[in-house]
């Protein structure tokens, strides 16, 4: 969970700062790439259920 929000965090800063400063445009590409892949990440992880870890007591 921590690494789908990071990406995600790191996508929207590139995505801002690709889109707001002028010739820039490449960060926004490569954010909407992390965002992209980051979706997969999540879909796949959703879909296989995760790792359901027991808690040893």
């Amino acid at each position: 969970m921590t690494l789908f929000l990071l990406l995600i965090l790191v996508a929207l800063v590139l995505g801002i700062v690709g889109f707001a400063a002028h010739g820039l445009f490449y960060l926004f590409v490569i954010g909407a790439v992390v965002l992209l892949a980051d979706l997969v990440y999540a879909a796949l992880r959703l879909r296989h259920g995760g790792r359901h870890h027991r808690i040893v007591r």
